[in-house]
């Protein structure tokens, strides 16, 4: 734009004082003047060097504005300022409505006015009203086409935020008027202008703080004003244009879900109910369903529309569309109005999903992109695992699962869990923490018994937390004793004759898990004090096994000489120096640390005894 480098000269040259100022609006008359007589001589060369300076005289005044509000000035020199901008964009307005107004003229300023006029109208007062009138001349008198690219280009010019919020909602709510006057070509027109939206979209949310909060809200208002005028073209549409329209504006609608959520403004938090609703409409009217949106196949579906027509860079822009169709849902769960709107359907809807195995799966899976994202409060990922838990259900369906091939669904559940691990280490909450890790031992019993230990070992290769390790390990050992009860119950039942001499499905795992913790990989013995969670964990695991190992039809057939010698003289022998030491120096110092040093490493001291005790009855025995 023209707003280059002669704005700056003129910003340089003129003091940021209320006298400089009011001279603007003469200066601006001046332009207009030439303007118009450059227009009257029918010499385009002129007019559109006219127009340029029409767009300097207001692009200097917003500079001085802009530096003025980073000095800071007093409650005067802020009314000086809107009541100036005022007075300039009521002198354009005036000069567009004349009744002779030239078309030339028009079509000049249309090309240079939108930033400008954007920026004045963001003072207060009724700045904006004139130019929204403004930009609205532009949209009703000018080419709809070339309008569309000129809004586009002003909202992806350089503003600084989050100031100028105010400006991109005068631009948006333009560019919505300029779609419905689209008569041809209308998915072309839509691509060229969302991208554009959602990365201001994207850069308000994410910069904008908590005093800004309103402005937020009236962005994603004009937001809905764009979705309100691609739902009027696809109205107008048929056959696969309107599919596809329809697969842009469910997509528009998730992201903006996605953004709304992710703001951390009060004011949007608390209208965000009524943002979810209002595209949710959208979504309903492009054929998104609840079932649908739970298991991610819309999303799936509208994505593959629009693929096939080589969008790639296109589809970029909704990048949150999978978080924003779970968002849905957890905002329908949580949120009065939308449950009340959403009534019987979600109810339906979330019943087919846990009665069908496999959706089950896809809606579990769908929850870690809103559990995992740092950019969503905290009261919505708790919702997002209360959502998780009603779908999971009461019932423990492992036992039927078995003949279900597990292995495409592996990736996205160990991603799942590790996005609930995150909830249930830093949730601020002790409540939240209790129901995510209800929700982590929920989703691992649902996993076939025959790999829940290939899940449970990679989450403990996984691990970056001794307490989070420890809590593993106790769940390996909880898996431990259920499969040993009902490897018992299934003997009783075929007479003793089931399962005499095989080794249980667990045992190749879980001297791994044990090795993994008390002979750490990367050399050396296990870090003590800071790793003790995990060690005691991990020597309980060892003392339980040792003692299932030692009764039953299966007696001795996972801990052999080769391997007992291997666990006394490698794992276990080389730890008891270490422990004792640590105590001795500890007892030594008598301070409030060194005593909680030994009170942790004294469990841990009783237990590795145990385990020596243990394995050297086995040895004996040999």
């Amino acid at each position: 734009m023209a707003a280059g480098d002669p704005s700056a000269a003129a910003t340089s040259d003129v003091p940021a004082t209320s006298s400089s100022a009011a001279s603007y609006p003469d200066r601006l008359r001046e332009a207009l003047v030439a303007l118009s007589q450059a227009c009257d001589s029918g010499v385009s060369n002129a007019s559109e060097a006219a127009s340029f300076t029409v767009s300097d005289v207001l692009d200097a005044f917003a500079a001085v504005m802009s530096a003025e509000a980073d000095e800071g000035s007093d409650g005067g020199d802020d009314s000086t300022a809107a009541r100036v901008s005022e007075q300039l964009l009521r002198e354009v307005h005036e000069f567009l409505s004349r009744p002779l107004a030239n078309q030339m003229a028009t079509d000049a300023l249309s090309l240079v006015l939108p930033i400008p006029v954007a920026k004045l109208g963001a003072q207060t007062g009724g700045c904006g009203d004139i130019a929204a009138a403004i930009l609205k001349f532009f949209v009703t008198n000018c080419s709809p086409r070339d309008m569309l690219s000129i809004l586009c280009e002003a909202l992806d010019a350089p503003m600084e935020l989050p100031n100028c919020s105010s400006s991109f909602v005068l631009l948006l709510n333009a560019l919505a008027e300029v779609l419905t006057k689209i008569q041809r070509r209308h998915i072309e027109q839509v691509k060229v202008a969302l991208p554009a939206v959602l990365k201001v979209m994207c850069a308000t949310v994410s910069e904008c703080d908590e005093e800004h909060g309103k402005a937020v809200v009236d962005l994603f208002n004009a937001a809905h004003g764009i979705g309100n005028a691609i739902q009027e073209m696809c109205t107008a549409m048929v056959n696969k244009n309107k599919e596809g329209m329809c697969a842009i504006l469910g997509l528009y609608s998730l992201q903006n879900i996605a953004l709304a959520s992710r703001s951390r403004q009060q004011d949007i938090l608390c209208a965000c109910g009524s943002v979810v609703l209002q595209h949710f409409r959208f979504l309903k009217f492009s054929g998104f369903t609840y079932v649908g949106l739970l298991t991610g196949s819309d999303v799936t579906a509208a994505t593959d529309k629009l693929s096939k027509e080589d969008d790639a860079d296109f589809l970029e822009g909704f990048s949150f569309a999978m978080d924003g169709a779970m968002l849905t849902v957890v905002w329908a769960y949580m949120y009065d109005d939308m449950s009340k709107y959403a009534g019987e359907e979600l109810e339906l809807a979330l019943k087919e999903v846990q009665g069908n195995h496999m959706m089950k799966w896809e809606a579990i899976n769908m929850l870690k992109y809103v559990l995992s994202s740092i950019c969503y409060p905290w009261i919505i990922k708790s919702h997002g695992i209360n959502l998780l838990l009603s779908l999971a259900g009461e019932n423990h369906v492992q036992e039927t699962n078995n003949h279900v091939d597990f292995t495409s669904y592996a990736p996205c559940i160990f991603a799942t869990l590790k996005a609930i691990e995150s909830v249930m280490m830093a949730a601020p909450e002790a409540l939240m923490r209790k129901k995510a890790f209800a929700a982590l031992k929920k989703v691992i019993s649902m996993v076939p018994s025959s790999q829940r230990f290939d899940i449970l070992q990679a989450l403990v290769n996984n691990s970056m937390s001794s307490s989070l390790t420890a809590i593993l390990l106790d769940l390996v050992r909880e898996e431990i004793l259920r499969e040993s009860r009902q490897a018992e119950n299934d003997r009783v039942e075929s007479d003793g004759f089931q399962g005499h001499g095989e080794l249980p499905p667990w045992a190749s795992h879980v001297l791994e898990l044990v090795e993994l913790i008390l002979r750490p990989p990367h050399g050396g013995p296990p870090c003590l004090p800071d790793h003790g969670d995990q060690v005691i964990s991990a020597l309980n695991l060892l003392r339980f096994i040792l003692i299932i190992d030692s009764r039953g039809p299966r007696s001795g057939k996972l801990f052999q000489k080769e391997t007992l010698h291997k666990v006394h003289s490698e794992w276990l022998i080389p730890l008891r120096p270490i422990v004792a030491g640590i105590q001795s120096e500890n007892k030594r110092d008598d301070c409030e640390i060194a005593n909680q040093i030994v009170c942790s490493l004294n469990p841990v001291q009783l237990v590795l005894y145990r385990c020596i005790e243990l394995v050297e009855e086995r040895l004996k025995g040999c």
